[in-house]
């Protein structure tokens, strides 16, 4: 993004090697879109709710690109992503058929009902699922990457906190109980 102006994007829905294609991604989005490392004044990045893996790669990209940069990261939220200042439900995939229904700060993970009193339109990933259930009308989200770029451009400051992964569960797997060997050369 220059200004007002998206000069490139790309979505590659990935389950996993998320790890292994962020940089070589990055490196063709700059290249398309004619600017180097160097061109950045900050970088935005969808924070989640989402893929547990994939939400921390990016993240941790992000921080450690704008550290070797010297640039403010930002983070945002899915849910704000695809909500852009408009006043709709955002519908996320959740783990077993669920889903993560956001309005505003409020998160409820449901079977594809809504709670009650929640009216406006449905957007997201899994607002289909959400109509299906409960009849309420769709709208379309913004594309991810420009919403998250516009979002970040106009709070990106170097006296904002560092991006950080947002979860709605804890993590399945659970640290160690032992301690881990030392490996002595």
């Amino acid at each position: 993004m220059s200004g007002d102006r998206i000069l490139a994007e790309r979505v590659e829905p990935m389950i996993k090697g998320q790890a292994e294609r962020l940089m070589p991604m990055l490196e063709e989005v700059l290249a398309e879109a004619g600017v180097a490392w160097a061109d950045l004044s900050a970088i935005g990045v969808g924070t989640g709710p989402g893929n547990f893996t994939g939400t921390r790669i990016a993240v941790a990209a992000a921080r450690g690109l704008a550290l070797a940069l010297d640039i403010p990261a930002e983070g945002v939220t899915l849910a704000e992503a695809h909500g852009a200042g408009r006043d709709v439900i955002v519908c996320l995939p959740a783990p077993r058929g669920g889903v993560h229904a956001c309005r505003g700060d409020e998160v409820r993970t449901t079977d594809g009902t809504l709670p009650d009193g929640w009216s406006a339109p449905l957007t997201g990933p899994a607002a289909a699922q959400v109509a299906a259930a409960t009849g309420r009308a769709v709208v379309e989200a913004p594309s991810l990457p420009v919403s998250i770029a516009r979002i970040a451009a106009t709070r990106a400051a170097p006296d904002r906190p560092a991006p950080a992964p947002v979860y709605l569960r804890p993590a399945d797997a659970a640290p160690a109980a032992d301690v881990p060997p030392v490996i002595l050369p």
